[in-house]
């Protein structure tokens, strides 16, 4: 259940740098002033303080978790080609899968997801998204490939077996920016993955440069974008199947957009059919989106609600693109300066659904890479414009020490939500807990 299908939950009253794409962040170029509309009324019902105990200790560059279902175990993997496998007696020494001999990790390359199979462990296949050199064939002065590859995990869990790896989908990568990454399986069992738009030239702007830029451009490419597979079935040609119900099949475009008009959405997640997608801004405005299919999200003529480079900002395709469709506005947004809720490249999260913070039942959690390890809260009361913006709030951290920047989010089956991050005490996994 969330907040498409029950928007009753209210905040009531009111890896590394290049990972996130935070160096896509500059000085704003634009002079129209940010509006405060995101920030929560400070008597909100919220936690004083919350706390982060560390599940897992000493990683480095953490950018995902996968929970192994009905266990206490989960696999977390590293930005450099790694995942480790953690248990009730704590880290595996032996790797649980090793990917550094192929997985490139210069600008924003890496490892950058995992999910298991929604029917684990009767399906024990593992997918991973990560950044390998550019294939034979591609075009030559691209950075790297894009790969969506599935591994079996042995039957005891202890390991993903190496030489299982069967290559679900490569796409060409013409820069090493905006890889975007993340893995999750949808209620409906399918895969989205988010795909960034390669950190085109942000001087293309609209239809004036070709297609729209590659995140308005669905016949070209599958960049700027939430795919959509089915990866229980596969063709000849290729390592899944495109759904029949894709909101482009049978139109002009590729079957495999879910949807666009991302610039590089860095985390999704699923609350009941809910699918949120954080992209991370350019200049000004970072953004949190609740997508729905066939759903246009604005870049790179907007960023967020506003316009990022065009003197008008259209609300809407060009007549002759899909009919003239919206553009879609964000739930939230924030600036990169001038405001209480501010940052520099945000990091989606999960909506939580635990017992250990009842304050934030129903509530969406997040953050941002800034150095401060910035976590944020967002939710929609009853009788609440849904059109609009959510009211959003700062998590104030009682051992903030711990997380200086967050990298990702991770959910469990009891809908506890866990951060991703660095921190004094190096790389971890951290649960978000009560204070004190």
């Amino acid at each position: 259940m969330g907040p498409l299908t029950a928007r009753r939950e209210f905040l009531a009253g009111a890896a590394i740098c290049a990972a996130t794409g935070i160096a896509g962040c500059a000085s704003p170029s634009a002079t129209e002033s940010p509006e405060s509309s995101t920030t929560l009324d400070t008597t909100a019902q919220l936690p004083d303080a919350i706390g982060l105990q560390t599940t897992v200790g000493g990683l480095d560059a953490p950018l995902a978790v996968a929970f192994v279902p009905g266990t206490d175990q989960r696999y977390i993997a590293e930005r450099d080609g790694r995942v480790l496998r953690h248990g009730p007696n704590g880290l595996q020494d032996e790797l649980f899968l090793d990917l550094r001999d192929t997985v490139e990790t210069e600008g924003e390359k890496g490892l950058l997801g995992i999910a298991l199979h929604p029917d684990f462990p009767d399906d024990r296949r593992l997918f991973v998204r990560y950044s390998a050199p550019l294939r034979e064939g591609m075009p030559e002065d691209y950075s790297h490939t894009f790969v969506l590859a599935a591994f079996e995990v042995t039957e005891d869990g202890t390991r993903a077996r190496r030489d299982s790896e069967r290559s679900i989908l490569e796409i060409p990568q013409p820069r090493d920016l905006h890889n975007g990454g993340d893995l999750a399986f949808g209620p409906d069992g399918h895969l989205y993955v988010s795909v960034g738009d390669s950190g085109e030239s942000p001087e293309d702007v609209w239809y004036d440069g070709p297609g729209g830029g590659n995140g308005q451009d669905v016949t070209e490419n599958l960049l700027g974008s939430v795919l959509r597979l089915d990866v229980d079935s596969r063709t000849d040609d290729q390592g899944y199947v495109v759904p029949e119900d894709n909101p482009l099949v049978g139109q002009d475009g590729l079957d495999e957009h879910y949807a666009w008009g991302f610039r590089n959405p860095w985390r999704l997640s699923f609350d009941g059919e809910d699918l949120y997608v954080a992209d991370v801004g350019q200049n000004r405005f970072e953004e949190v989106n609740l997508v729905e299919k066939g759903g246009n999200y604005g870049w790179n003529v907007k960023e967020g609600t506003h316009c990022y480079k065009t003197d008008d900002c259209p609300d809407r395709t060009p007549d002759d693109v899909r009919g003239g469709e919206p553009l879609r506005d964000p739930i939230v947004e924030y600036p990169h300066e001038g405001d209480p809720i501010s940052g520099v490249s945000v990091v989606g999260g999960y909506v939580y659904r635990g017992s250990t913070l009842p304050e934030l039942d129903g509530r969406y959690v997040f953050g941002d890479f800034i150095p401060e390890g910035r976590l944020f809260v967002a939710g929609l009361p009853d009788d609440a414009d849904t059109d609009g913006l959510w009211p959003t709030a700062a998590l104030e951290i009682a051992d903030a020490e711990k997380l200086t920047r967050a990298l990702s989010f991770g959910r469990d089956e009891d809908g506890e939500v866990y951060v991703l991050g660095t921190g004094s005490e190096g790389g971890g996994l951290f649960r978000i807990v009560s204070a004190g």
